[in-house]
């Protein structure tokens, strides 16, 4: 069993309103990345509806140089409609099932802290503090 010290939560860097499915950003991963599987451990599409990814026993493929004692959960969305503005476009449904899906991995995980991706990278992904919002 791995142990988990981060979840760390990213955005798909798609454009507001995008419905961007989960198998989608698989096949981004697999086949432009070469990767195994998707990258992150759960996935929040547009509708809330929270999609498994990889398995939370496996190393993920979401942060470099911390995947191995993280998971890694993304929300469908990040960007304006321009495609490359960052912004925060979760949806109601996004903030809940966020929110819920962090409680219980808080849970599963109580010495876990909750980053965003941007806290260990110059990208500005998911676009929100997800860190203050979270902690």
């Amino acid at each position: 069993m791995r142990s988990i010290k981060k979840i760390v939560v990213h955005c798909s860097a798609t454009r507001e309103g995008q419905d961007i499915s989960t198998e989608t950003i698989r096949g981004w991963h697999v086949n432009q990345n070469g990767w195994s599987d998707i990258g992150y451990h759960y996935v929040v599409e547009l509708d809330g509806k929270v999609v498994v990814g990889r398995d939370v026993a496996k190393v993920g493929a979401h942060t470099r140089g911390h995947n191995s004692d993280s998971i890694g959960v993304c929300y469908v969305g990040g960007v304006e409609s321009d495609g490359k503005t960052p912004k925060d476009t979760r949806t109601d449904s996004q903030k809940l099932s966020l929110l819920n899906l962090i409680t219980v991995l808080k849970s599963m995980y109580p010495d876990a802290i909750v980053y965003a991706h941007r806290d260990f990278s110059t990208k500005a992904c998911p676009s929100f503090d997800a860190k203050k919002e979270y902690e």
